[in-house]
């Protein structure tokens, strides 16, 4: 477990670094506030050995000098406590705002599957919650951890110079808390590591269920949600408890331990005192410096709780950063400047689980400037091609070339730049319904804009809000419809100039009427470009220049809309079904 302590503050270092020269002069302010701290108790006892035991032998002077000395010596910690703990609070935000933008930056480089496979709740836990708690760590708990162990060295070294006989108390008493506290640690660490995935378990169910709050309503599953969540919660509590009980048990069980010693200090002191083996002043002084010595022994056991907590919490944050991002594009990797269009599907297999294939040997061509449309029962592989093309994953057989090109031997991001992608479902994030046209294009002028907001036809509803491009969209577009959202997704494309655009079941979830408006803009869109169909409504693609119709994971008829109809196959029972349902 301290190996594995060892490993994570060794991981965390790089973040620590670049504030390296800041760290050293806080370690040495550090040392001289301990200093100052350290010889109040010895002032102290020089004021009672001036005060003296005998009536009228009190020497004032000695008295007011040490008295003086001590309220200089405390007004000087306390200045530099203040500068030290303000400083520290300030390059332990540094550094949380380094790990939030490092995390931030592995989550834009991991490959989609990576989020197939974690949900988003536990993520933004770990770069909100985690991050804090380390953040907490480093600005406190380090600060007064550091200062414990200073203590404690520099009063044992005052406590030996004193009296060694009475010295020997503690080389009892401190194994015996050391013992204490690493079977305590034992325990304590994994209670907090899965305290940090019980939260992330909570986050990650409750981000989902406000991802579909109108579905709960429809279907009144309310109370089986609230079920759910009140496991989770309950299990999020329990490990909360748990680890916050072992923690908490840990500084009072140290604390009985340094009672004794005091106990046992007072006892042995008073007996050499009387016998002439320690001067009234040392004894004084050894009180003093023995609560100095066990109070922070205390205070460490408490904050060595919250640093297994900052540790877990570590863990995962440094996880997620060293999670590999996707594959480097290779040194000969040619840059996409423009692309024809024309695309080829050779014998490509692919399984998310190899051994479960959903594509199988699926071969076709797409030709330039063509609209090719891929028709299919759930689950035929449909978006998977999208995904492929998109290179969010590689085929585990075959190739995919565009241009004659394997899509490989393109640069990934300039590929996906000269590719426009409409989803089924559209996503609009926080902001002016302007910065979210131009989100695929960040430099985009507002005439340009306008232009492709026109073009995608949705420039006419625009300007009926009362703040036009400079309305605010919030909570992912709320009070947008669907129709209109899909509308201003394809401005987005039109924005973008992209060779090649996939539509994928991009009218699926729009009424007739403003099917109408998105099919018209889909057109617009799809014009000198090459056009890759996955679609459900046959209808939308009677026009197609061709028709991939999709039966486990190959293709098992292919032409056009007429062509399909009269083989009278997979297609036909498809459309003559999707008929027979628009009947009803």
């Amino acid at each position: 477990m301290i190996r594995k302590k060892r490993t994570v503050w060794r991981r965390l270092w790089p973040f620590l670094r670049p504030y390296g020269a800041r760290l050293g002069l806080l370690t040495v302010l550090l040392v001289v506030n301990n200093l100052l701290t350290l010889c109040i108790p010895m002032l102290s006892g020089w004021a009672v050995g001036a005060v003296g035991t005998e009536p009228g032998a009190v020497d004032f002077a000695a008295v007011g000098r040490n008295c003086a000395g001590m309220l200089a010596c405390c007004a000087g910690a306390s200045g530099l406590n203040y500068l030290i703990s303000s400083r520290l609070i300030r390059l332990a935000q540094s550094v949380s705002y380094d790990l939030r933008r490092a995390a931030f930056d592995r989550l834009s480089e991991l490959p989609v599957e990576y989020f197939d496979t974690h949900p988003a709740g536990d993520l933004i836990s770990r770069i909100c919650y985690d991050v804090d708690t380390v953040n907490a760590t480093l600005s406190t708990d380090l600060l007064q951890i550091a200062t414990s162990f200073l203590t404690v060295g520099g009063s044992f070294i005052m406590l030996l110079l004193l009296s060694q006989r009475l010295s020997l108390v503690f080389f009892v008493t401190v194994p015996l808390s050391v013992v204490l506290t690493r079977f305590q640690m034992r325990r304590i660490q994994p209670l907090y590591r899965r305290r940090s995935k019980a939260l992330g378990a909570l986050n990650g169910f409750a981000e989902e269920r406000m991802g579909c709050r109108q579905a709960m309503r429809v279907y009144g599953v309310e109370e089986a949600d609230l079920k759910q969540f009140t496991a989770f919660n309950e299990s999020a509590s329990r490990a909360y408890y748990e680890a916050d009980r072992a923690s908490v048990a840990l500084g009072p069980s140290v604390n009985f331990i340094n009672n004794l010693s005091l106990a046992a200090i007072s006892v042995f002191g008073a007996l050499l005192y009387l016998r002439g083996g320690l001067p009234l002043s040392a004894l004084a002084s050894f009180v003093l410096y023995s609560r100095k010595f066990s109070g922070p022994i205390r205070e460490a056991a408490d904050l060595l709780g919250e640093l297994q907590a900052s540790v877990a919490a570590a863990e995962r944050v440094l996880e997620l950063i060293a999670q590999p991002a996707e594959p480097e594009d290779s040194p000969e990797a040619a840059e996409c400047e423009h692309l024809r269009g024309d695309i080829r599907f050779a014998h490509v297999w692919f399984g998310y689980d190899p051994q479960k294939p959903v594509l199988r040997d699926f071969t076709a061509h797409i030709p330039a400037g063509s609209l090719v449309a891929v028709v299919g029962s759930t689950g035929a592989g449909k978006t998977t091609l999208v995904s492929l093309l998109l290179r969010f994953y590689t085929p585990q057989q075959g190739t995919i070339t565009i241009d004659g090109v394997p899509i490989g031997q393109y640069r990934r991001d300039s590929l996906r730049r000269r590719l426009a992608l409409v989803m089924q479902d559209t996503w609009l994030f926080g902001g002016t319904i302007a910065e979210n046209i131009a989100y695929g294009a960040p430099g985009a002028t507002r005439e340009e804009i306008i232009q492709a907001a026109k073009a995608a036809r949705i420039h006419r509803y625009i300007m009926s809000l009362p703040e036009g491009y400079d309305t605010v969209l919030a909570d992912e577009g709320a009070g947008v419809s669907k129709g209109q959202r899909q509308l201003m997704a394809i401005a987005r494309c039109f924005l973008t100039d992209a060779d090649i655009v996939i539509l994928d079941e991009a009218t699926s979830n729009v009424d007739t009427e403003t099917e109408g408006a998105v099919s018209q803009a889909m057109a617009e869109l799809r014009r000198g470009r090459t056009c890759f169909v996955i679609a459900h409504r046959l209808a939308t693609i009677r026009g197609a220049d061709r028709i991939l119709v999709l039966e486990n994971g190959t293709v098992a008829e292919s032409g056009t809309h007429e062509t399909l109809l009269r083989q009278n196959g997979t297609y036909a029972a498809l459309y003559a079904a999707q008929w027979a349902r628009e009947d009803l």
